[in-house]
Order: structure tokens, then C-alpha cells, then sequence
């Protein structure tokens, strides 16, 4: 009975390299060229797998705090970073509702209208930003980076700030624009 399972198993391991299965209506030599000129598929498929050595985005810096037993850290309790700060951010969305849909459905173009819809555009925008910046890039895992880009936030609010003052006051005012631009 070993001798019947040995030789069936160099039956089935010879099988492959001895003949070729075509399933093609070309003759026998059309579709062995056609199979030739072909590459590989592990080929195909080579140029869109990542190894350890070259990674497309490359992790943070790793670091571990205590080990698997510890309980999770809770951080100090601030009003200010938890439900008020949700709260305000709330506020502030949904108060740009009606200041986009107002001049349009009313037909006031004000400037003060023009110049709170610019400032809840501004700290709707810093807000969000800020939030990204916090949830991806923590303190305590990469500092430097975190300080960087709340700088650049804000230096974002100012540079912004001063574009949609000019464009307030020296130019017709975004719902003007917006307006002009929508029956274009």
C-alpha cells in the first residue's frame, strides 16, 4: 500500500512539468506562443507590493510606557478639552447654516453679515485643524512635529484672516462673489 501512495504522489508532482493544459480553440502551438510572450503573474503583480526595507509612509517614532498589566493612563480632566470644546465647535457649525443660506434667500449683502460669516469660516476651519493635529499627532510621541504644525495652523488663521479682509473691503465680499459666480 507505501508503494501504490508513493508513486501515485511522484505521479501528481511529475504531472505538471510533463504536459501542458491548453484550453484554447487556437492550434497547440499558437497558444504556447501566446503563453511565452505573456509574463508572469507574480511579475505583474511585483511592481505594487511593499516590503519592510521601502515603505510608503514609514511609522512614527514607536514608544512603549509600562508593559501589557498596566492600567491605560487617564489624562487630567480640562473643561476646556473635553465637552465645552465639543459643544463650541457645534455651535459654530451650525451657526454657519443660516449665515451661507441667509444673503442668498434674503437679499441682504451687509457687510458685518459678510465679515461674521468670514470669522465662523475661520475658526470653523482652525477648530477642525486643530482637532486633526491632536488626534494624529500626539505630544508625547512626536513633539516637534506637534509644535510645528499648531504653528502653522495658526499662522493660517492670520494669513487667511488678512486674504478675507482684503477681499471684504477692497474687492465685493464673498457673498457677492459667491453670488456672481452662481449666475455666471
Amino acid at each position: 500500500m507505501a508503494a501504490l501512495r508513493t508513486t501515485v504522489l511522484r505521479q501528481v508532482l511529475a504531472a505538471p512539468t510533463q504536459r501542458t493544459l491548453v484550453t484554447s480553440a487556437m492550434p497547440m502551438r499558437f497558444a504556447a506562443q501566446k503563453l511565452a510572450q505573456r509574463p508572469a503573474f507574480s511579475l505583474q503583480r511585483a511592481a505594487f507590493q511593499t516590503s519592510a526595507r521601502r515603505s510608503i509612509l514609514p511609522p512614527l517614532p514607536q514608544k512603549v510606557r509600562g508593559n501589557v498589566n498596566d492600567a491605560a493612563q487617564i489624562p487630567d480632566v480640562d473643561p476646556t478639552h473635553g465637552s465645552y470644546h465639543w459643544t463650541a465647535e457645534r455651535i459654530i457649525s451650525v451657526g454657519l447654516i443660516p449665515l451661507t443660506v441667509a444673503p442668498f434667500a434674503a437679499g441682504s449683502l451687509s457687510p458685518l453679515l459678510d465679515g461674521t460669516l468670514c470669522g465662523l469660516i475661520i475658526l470653523h476651519t482652525y477648530l477642525g485643524f486643530s482637532s486633526v493635529i491632536t488626534d494624529y499627532l500626539p505630544k508625547w510621541r512626536v513633539p516637534l512635529m506637534r509644535k510645528l504644525f499648531d504653528f502653522a495652523n495658526f499662522l493660517a488663521v492670520f494669513v487667511v484672516g488678512w486674504g478675507f479682509y482684503e477681499f471684504e473691503t477692497n474687492d465685493v465680499g464673498i457673498t457677492e462673489a459667491i453670488k456672481r459666480i452662481w449666475t455666471a
